[in-house]
């Protein structure tokens, strides 16, 4: 059994043996599914960038072949590929046409891109500014043959007066569209500019004008995304919804029963979590399919103590613990992240995500992973002699 001494908040040396991995039998590329899975995927930086935003993209690419092959798809170009931190639209941009021509080899292969406004400065923007900025990056996605995610804008909630402004924004941004969007709420924990979105910091004024401009459009919508890690909001939305609109959770602190749902309804999965889990997420979800709930909560359940601690305050840093496990399992040869976000977390931080991924079985080759985590301890003094 491969063990390796971590440090604990009682600043000590403890010796950690990690289980041997789970076995799942997982979904295969094409399989329907009873929920819709889709991962927000990260990207590899290029460690020999001079100015740390260069990307890897045999790498990345062979990530998101990876996610296909457990059956799931891709949300590309969001903040789980550092958009908006260290991704700027020119770069998104690159990532979504390399993606999409990857995706066009396999007709398996479901991909939904981010766009949004942030190649628009927030300060000095107007409505109008902010309709066009939305219909640059519509129009170069739609013109690569992609399906849109519509994320939420920093410049949109920047000069937006009120509820009345957003609906006008979205309306003339979603007539636009060639196939149905998904709109993505995204709460001010992952992104602090975003506080007052859809023109109310009281939450259910906010859900309701959101839901008002679903219903106002919901031919042009597939579905909304929802990040506001809030169990009882996205229940009490998705209730809301009009007919044939998705609710996406986007929850990654209490997904296993809000994909489970209940007897009024249940949603699908558009994750950051899905990402680091994802042959937990693949087999939960085949279970599922299957009717066997219980098999879904035992391979799900223990993958969620792993995501509050990588989604843990402040919420926008948890790309740093997505990278660490697809670094530990030998997706990519370093840990490296665009601007240096490697060091956005704390050792403690690193050792607990370390621990809660072998306790949930996703630690592949126990091995490799204690020796890439010695690796990056040893800066910090730890040498595991």
């Amino acid at each position: 059994m491969a063990e390796i001494k971590l440090p604990n908040s009682d600043r000590q040396l403890e010796t950690f043996r990690i289980p041997e991995p789970a076995t799942w039998e997982t979904a295969q590329p094409g399989t329907p599914l009873s929920r819709i899975g889709i991962s927000a995927a990260h990207v590899v930086v290029d460690p020999f960038s001079y100015d740390s935003s260069g990307i890897d993209w045999e790498a990345t690419l062979a990530y998101r072949h990876y996610l296909w092959d457990l059956g799931l798809g891709v949300a590309e170009a969001m903040d789980t590929a550092q958009r908006g931190m260290d991704l700027d639209w020119s770069g998104a941009r690159e990532l979504i046409r390399h993606t999409l021509k990857e995706a066009s080899s396999r007709p398996d292969a479901i991909v939904f891109s981010g766009v949004g406004t942030d190649h628009l400065a927030p300060s000095g923007a107007s409505l109008d500014r902010v309709i066009e900025a939305y219909r640059e990056q519509t129009a170069a996605v739609q013109a690569l043959g992609g399906r849109v995610i519509l994320m939420a804008s920093r410049a949109l909630a920047n000069v937006a007066r009120d509820p009345a402004d957003y609906a006008y924004v979205y309306e003339q941004v979603l007539k636009d569209l060639d196939e149905p969007a998904i709109l993505h709420w995204l709460g001010p924990m992952f992104d602090p500019a975003l506080e007052g979105y859809w023109g109310s910091s009281d939450i259910e004024t906010a859900m309701s004008a959101c839901l008002d401009i679903i219903s106002s459009n919901a031919h042009k919508i597939d579905g909304i995304k929802v990040s506001l890690l809030d169990k009882e909001l996205e229940i009490s939305m998705r209730r809301r919804l009009p007919g044939g609109v998705k609710m996406y959770s986007g929850d990654d602190f209490n997904y296993p029963d809000l994909i489970a749902g209940d007897d009024q309804g249940e949603s699908h999965a558009l994750l950051g979590i899905f990402d680091p889990i994802a042959p937990a997420a693949s087999a939960a979800l085949l279970a599922l399919t299957h009717g066997d709930e219980a098999k879904y909560h035992a391979i799900l359940d223990p993958t969620v103590a792993l995501s509050r601690r990588i989604f843990e305050a402040p919420t926008r840093f948890y790309k740093t613990g997505v990278v660490l496990l697809a670094y530990l399992n030998g997706h990519q040869e370093h840990f490296a992240m665009l601007g240096g976000q490697q060091g956005a977390r704390s050792m403690l931080h690193l050792a607990d995500v370390f621990r809660l991924a072998a306790g949930a079985g996703l630690l592949r080759d126990p091995e490799l992973a204690c020796q890439r985590m010695k690796i990056l301890l040893a800066p910090y003094g730890i040498t595991n002699r």
